[in-house]
């Protein structure tokens, strides 16, 4: 597809993001599962709900634009998705999947953020200023919860250190 104008590149960009959210929407129930400490579980719990606004707030935009959201698929989104259950199949202390778990949701979060931040340049140069606000809303509420994975880690990251005699022991 030719890109002629930022337009058609922001529109790009919305669908790039419709496709990450519909992956995140079936990977979270995943890392929730795989989850053992509960504020890791609530996290991704709160996440789900979230993200499902998300997916609601990006349909209204397409709604507004009057075009589809379809016809993109999310090739970075996919791979971040594909590394988070690659994480959960390993045999793994639960302390350090639920570290590993949280390292995973938050490079997810940083795509989003990055996604978001962009096309709400965009919508704010291309005079959409409703949409704008729309994407800062989720632009904001993903940065909220990077900053909550951030907080969990701080205590999580430190259950999951293993002494140097154990480590040394387990990688023989």
């Amino acid at each position: 597809m030719e890109l002629a104008s930022l337009h058609e590149l922001y529109v790009e960009g919305l669908r790039d993001l419709y496709s990450a959210e519909h992956q995140i929407l079936k990977a979270l129930p995943k890392l929730h599962k795989g989850a053992t400490n509960p504020k890791v579980k609530d996290a991704f719990a709160t996440h789900l709900a979230q993200t499902e606004e998300h997916v609601l707030r990006l349909e209204e935009i397409f709604t507004e634009l009057g075009i589809s959201p379809k016809g993109k698929h999310c090739k970075g989104m996919e791979g971040l998705v594909a590394e988070g259950a690659d994480l959960l199949k390993e045999d793994a202390n639960p302390e350090v999947l639920d570290a590993g778990l949280i390292s995973s949701a938050q490079h997810v979060e940083h795509y989003e953020m990055a996604g978001y931040g962009t096309a709400r340049t965009y919508a704010q140069l291309l005079g959409f200023s409703k949409q704008a606000e729309l994407l800062q809303q989720t632009l904001d509420e993903e940065q909220a919860t990077d900053l909550l994975l951030t907080e969990l880690a701080l205590s999580v990251n430190v259950d999951a250190i293993v002494p140097d005699e154990e480590a040394a022991e387990k990688s023989r």
